[in-house]
């Protein structure tokens, strides 16, 4: 579907919903009339739904793992190692804020269109694919989301649509973290559904990008995951930390705070429950948590990388 510029997915989606509260009001507005046929019908067409999800892309969730793919000898980490690989991620990253800033107190700004970046993202890829060619991206199918606002609500800054392949990205998101997320959506649409796994590639093919702002934007979410890990194990360590990080980039970690804060509402969580239970459903015993085991990887990278 990368041919058509607009998101075929959400159309479906858009599709699909209006199938399903039409049955409802039909459903009521018969007095549950013929309830029994009305339901086998609408429970047949949910098994298509079921079957087309998994034989398109739905089995990548058993597929073996990326760490024993990339044959890395995962262990229980320590606070201490996990010290290490934070003091590096925060030298990298204060290092590309100051070269695009040339102040340390002053926010990043990224100056590319999402269009631009979309076509940027895919040329990291290619780098990346040179040193893992199993992480090789073909067949570009990134496209800005018909329904991002709905996406900011639901608190989701993308998603894999299954049925058409295409990586929808929220287009509303703050720029900084655009180039990762973008990168996210394309480990997913490359086959690694596991959330921790496209979050690891993801900060991969944007680290292995040639643009300063995608290098930043890899160190920016490889330090927020590390830091929220640091702060569960050691509050105090983690505010040590935060007086090593240079103002600037604080101050882009809190406008993306700011953006989120302002669309809260009482249904983003009942959302984010189901799409908890989607994911343990899905062979990721951590739910949503599963966003989290990405510092696993990257522990693994770094020591591999021999570069602390």
């Amino acid at each position: 579907m990368g041919w058509i510029p607009f998101s075929v997915g959400d159309l479906i989606l858009a599709f699909l919903f209006f199938i399903f509260f039409r049955f409802l009001f039909r459903l009521i507005k018969t007095k549950f009339k013929h309830f029994i046929s009305k339901i086998i019908h609408f429970t047949a067409v949910l098994s298509m739904l079921y079957f087309c999800f998994y034989f398109f892309w739905g089995l990548n969730y058993y597929r073996e793992p990326l760490s024993k793919n990339l044959k890395y000898q995962q262990q229980k980490y320590t606070t201490e190692q996990l010290l290490k690989v934070t003091q590096h991620i925060i030298k990298k990253l204060n290092y590309y804020q100051l070269n695009i800033t040339k102040n340390d107190s002053l926010k990043v700004e990224n100056p590319y269109s999402q269009k631009e970046m979309y076509k940027m993202a895919v040329s990291g890829y290619d780098n990346l694919s040179k040193d893992f060619p199993q992480l090789k991206y073909q067949h570009p199918s990134i496209k800005s989301s018909l329904m991002s606002l709905l996406q900011t609500y639901n608190g989701t800054a993308g998603y894999l649509n299954p049925l058409t392949g295409e990586a929808q990205v929220n287009k509303r998101i703050p720029k900084t973290n655009y180039p990762t997320t973008t990168c996210h959506e394309m480990a997913h649409q490359i086959g690694f559904a596991a959330e921790n796994e496209a979050n690891f590639v993801g900060f991969l093919a944007a680290n292995y990008n040639d643009d300063i702002y995608f290098k930043y934007a890899s160190y920016r979410m490889a330090f927020g995951y590390c830091i929220s890990e640091i702060r569960k194990r050691d509050k105090n360590l983690s505010q040590e930390l935060w007086r090593t990080v240079h103002k600037g980039i604080a101050k882009d970690f809190n406008a993306s705070y700011h953006f989120w804060q302002q669309y809260k509402n009482p249904f983003e969580p009942v959302i984010k429950k189901g799409y908890n239970v989607y994911l343990k459903a899905n062979k990721q015993d951590k739910g949503v948590q599963s966003y989290n085991y990405v510092v696993d990887l990257l522990i693994s990278y770094f020591n591999n990388l021999e570069a602390l």
